[in-house]
């Protein structure tokens, strides 16, 4: 477990997190992201506030015989006292000792204008209700945190409040005070000089808590930090309520390679990315693709000068080593590649693409890309038309004769579609039907089908997304579609794409490809 140490990182998935729009995990959800940050390496988890509703009373119920954390510490979050009771009698404040972890962390309020309207006690009140409770659970043996919340605008109203809220909540034993910019207002300087301002007058641990209102959550930790601050909160892939909380994954890698701050295990950075995907997928989240550090095209180069210059020099486009968090360099072939860019990615691949080949790849590119397709979002379908090129044929583990689709409505208001296809697989001719959805399901089943039988591992892909896309809307119905399939194998997934006027033609070339490059292990 991590302790007190120089630095303190801190989780909020569990509780903020869950704030956000869109994420409802169930108590095994909430279980199973906790052993991923566990293993990841993170210090602290904050697990839900098991006064508030049943769930996280259950959460951390389940924790105490299923959790075998190895790195992190769990904390149960939860309010001070309410005003006018005895804090040893408040059932919210009963519920964090029952959670029965190490670390509580408290909610107080530091801005004195919301004490007295939302509140609606005294600045007096609000002093004693932090001092009485922090100094409770210290006795009953629990390290306490404590988050200042609405810290920075109440400094900016009234600093000699805010100040005494912190020093009320050190004086009583607060092993931390998090300074929290709650509405997400903040910018990286105004946080700096109010961090610098209160480190001179307080000798207990601060943290920082952001929320990214302004863009700036991760910005505004870093300046915290930079300031004096020495325990940082955020959640995974910045999860939480508006625009979210300061994304933990990048102020880790930052703190770790920017600014040599180790904060996780030795030998766990570069299992950033895996535990940033896997999170997401727990939440039901597509994993955000411009995500700094962790998202798959935060190391992609598409323009064919950055290309040449990477055949060089990684360096010269990347900050860092992708593998550091465990990322790789992607690079996105279109209309505005070189032949550098084909070249590097035929190495990436394992093939020897020489200058010929590279500029016929290029110019097919080209052409398709004018025709409607789009090969920077689609990295699978331009590896068969390398290996095209490459080999002198396309790979194909079947051979299409031709496909028909019937979709029907019916008078009762359902409707269904059949596909019939018919391929040749190993020489022999095959012919299969499949019903489904709408024509392209149909078409998957009925395809799936006639390779059934040659191909098992077949039933391990799984098609997880299909997007179409309008490319002329002043056309309507006659206007050229962009069909972008999605497909995984439970270990990696590949993009996949077609195009043209029948739009049904469209998802039949997405969904070739994206069996074919499944099946041929590409």
């Amino acid at each position: 477990m991590q302790s007190d140490s120089r630095f303190q990182v801190y989780d909020t998935t569990l509780r903020d997190g869950t704030q956000g729009a869109g994420f409802v995990p169930s108590i095994g959800d909430k279980l199973a992201i906790a052993r991923y940050l566990d293993d990841l390496g993170i210090g602290y988890l904050e697990g839900g506030w098991p006064g508030a509703n049943p769930k996280d009373a259950g959460f951390f119920a389940r924790a105490a015989t299923e959790l075998d954390l190895k790195h992190s510490t769990l904390c149960a979050f939860g309010a001070t006292r309410r005003a006018g009771m005895k804090a040893a009698d408040d059932p919210q404040v009963v519920a964090l000792l029952d959670a029965g972890t190490d670390v509580v962390t408290l909610v107080a309020k530091a801005h004195s204008v919301q004490v007295e309207r939302a509140l609606k006690t005294t600045l007096d009140e609000n002093l004693a209700m932090v001092s009485d409770t922090v100094a409770l659970l210290r006795a009953e043996g629990r390290r306490v945190f404590v988050d200042a919340e609405h810290f920075f605008d109440g400094f900016r109203h009234d600093r000699a409040y805010a100040l005494s809220v912190v020093q009320a909540a050190h004086e009583a034993g607060a092993e931390v005070v998090a300074l929290c910019d709650t509405n997400g207002g903040m910018l990286p300087h105004w946080v700096g000089e109010i961090v610098t301002d209160l480190a001179t007058e307080t000798s207990g641990r601060l943290g920082i808590h952001c929320h990214n209102d302004t863009g700036c959550a991760v910005a505004n930790s870093l300046a915290a930090v930079a300031a004096g601050a020495t325990h940082v909160q955020g959640t995974a892939n910045g999860y939480g309520e508006r625009t979210g909380n300061a994304d933990l994954f990048a102020i880790i890698a930052n703190l770790e390679l920017k600014l040599g701050i180790p904060v996780l295990p030795k030998g766990k950075l570069p299992e950033l990315q895996r535990v940033a995907h896997a999170v997401a997928e727990v939440a039901n989240f597509v994993p955000e693709p411009r995500q700094p550090y962790v998202g798959h095209l935060a190391f992609a180069h598409k323009a064919g000068l950055h290309a040449s210059a990477l055949k060089t020099d990684a360096d010269f486009y990347q900050h860092i080593d992708p593998g550091q968090v465990g990322n790789d360099m992607a690079l996105l072939v279109s209309e505005l590649a070189g032949r550098a860019s084909v070249e590097l990615k035929g190495a990436q691949l394992g093939m020897d693409v020489d200058r010929e080949t590279a500029g016929r790849v290029i110019e097919r590119v080209k052409d398709r890309e004018a025709a409607g397709y789009s090969y920077e979002a689609a990295e699978a379908s331009f590896e068969l038309l390398l290996r095209e090129e490459v080999d002198g044929a396309r790979p194909r583990v079947f051979t299409l004769e031709s496909w028909r689709v019937i979709s029907e409505h019916r008078a009762d208001g359902t409707s269904g579609s059949e596909a019939t296809v018919k391929v040749s697989v190993g020489g022999d001719r095959v012919v299969a039907t499949g019903e489904g959805n709408g024509p392209v399901n149909a078409l998957d089943n009925a395809l799936r089908a006639a390779l059934s039988a040659s191909y098992p591992r077949l039933a391990d892909l799984e098609l997880r997304d299909y997007k179409v896309r309008i490319l002329d809307e002043s056309r309507g119905t006659d206007a050229v579609t962009r069909v972008l399939i999605t497909t995984t194998d439970g270990e990696r997934e590949w993009q996949t794409v077609g195009a043209g006027e029948n739009v049904i033609d469209a998802s039949w070339q997405a969904l070739d490809d994206a069996l074919t490059f499944g099946l041929l292990g590409a």
